[in-house]
């Protein structure tokens, strides 16, 4: 096993992955929503394509699977 390979974190159970998106500041952040209540909780702040790519990474979230956006 290389030293460098990259650790991925788990998807919390019983979430999904979701992109809150603020209306008026443009502002994005990149989370986990929990199907059962709702309730979102935010990782990471999204202000570039490279800060998504980090998100998908961290969590092996495959490029071709869709993030839900929350307005």
């Amino acid at each position: 096993m290389s030293i460098f390979r990259k650790k991925t974190e788990t998807i919390p159970e019983g979430c999904v992955p979701v992109i809150r998106c603020s209306i008026c500041t443009g502002e994005k952040v990149a989370g986990f929503k929990n199907k059962t209540t709702g309730r979102i909780e935010e990782i990471m702040l999204i202000e570039d394509e490279l800060d998504l790519r980090k998100f998908r990474d961290r969590y092996g979230i495959g490029y071709n699977d869709k993030i839900e956006k929350v307005y």
